[in-house]
């Protein structure tokens, strides 16, 4: 199972890059005290990474590219990345309605203690999709395919700045809209989020080389975009 799930992009002597799948917990937390599945981390280490640590976070219903240590020890290097702005992460989103071509949300985020923190997010629309999906009041649904890119990193940012301009990600159980979520999953079969961290892009610590990597998007995704 783990050589299914866990595809390295990149590896050299400090650091990997891996893909993560919808639906897998990064590693175990107080967040996910109640989720008794094998994580990320944990199955990137029975493939022979005994002491790969992340050095960010994807959440659990998100796919997609995330930066692992193979020694804890080098954590803190990849992680002053974030801090002076060296690493650049962009995700492609499903969200419900039309949006405009870009635009940047700037909406604070509330933090784990229940602190509303600054939170940023850069938006540019790639296509517009309308499907004759019957979804009480309308006949005909609108949706868009957005790049988004978080100038902050907040728990759920994406997520809760799309709800916030009131075009939900499809499929979030959390901030999504229900009728259009149960229309995927009862109608479509498609029960995944539609959030995919697809691009990253760092200097590298150590080599001071640029790193630019690309994730192609889920299978399912297909099943709507065709």
């Amino acid at each position: 199972m783990s050589e299914e799930l866990v595809k390295v992009l990149f590896e050299d002597e400090w650091c990997l890059v891996v893909y993560k799948p919808n639906n897998l917990i990064v590693h175990h937390s107080y967040y996910a005290r109640n989720i008794e599945e094998t994580s990320l981390t944990e199955l990137i280490r029975e493939q022979g990474w005994a002491e790969a640590c992340p050095v960010h976070r994807l959440d659990r219903k998100t796919s997609g590219l995330i930066l692992f240590t193979k020694q804890a020890e080098w954590v803190a290097d990849f992680q002053s990345l974030f801090a002076n702005g060296a690493i650049e992460k962009k995700y492609l989103a499903l969200l419900r309605g039309h949006l405009e071509a870009e635009g940047e949300i700037d909406s604070p985020v509330k933090n784990d203690r229940g602190n509303y923190k600054e939170a940023k997010t850069r938006f540019r629309c790639l296509e517009h999709f309308e499907r004759d999906y019957t979804i009480p009041p309308y006949e005909k649904q609108r949706y868009s395919l957005v790049e988004m890119i978080p100038v902050t990193g907040r728990m759920h940012q994406l997520r809760i700045h799309a709800n916030k301009i009131a075009h939900p990600i499809i499929n979030d159980p959390k901030y999504g809209n229900r009728h259009h979520n149960h229309y995927f999953q009862d109608k479509l079969g498609i029960g995944e989020l539609f959030l995919h961290a697809y691009h990253l892009k760092f200097r590298h610590p150590f080599t001071h080389e640029e790193i630019r990597l690309r994730a192609e998007l889920p299978g399912f995704w297909e099943l709507f975009i065709g």
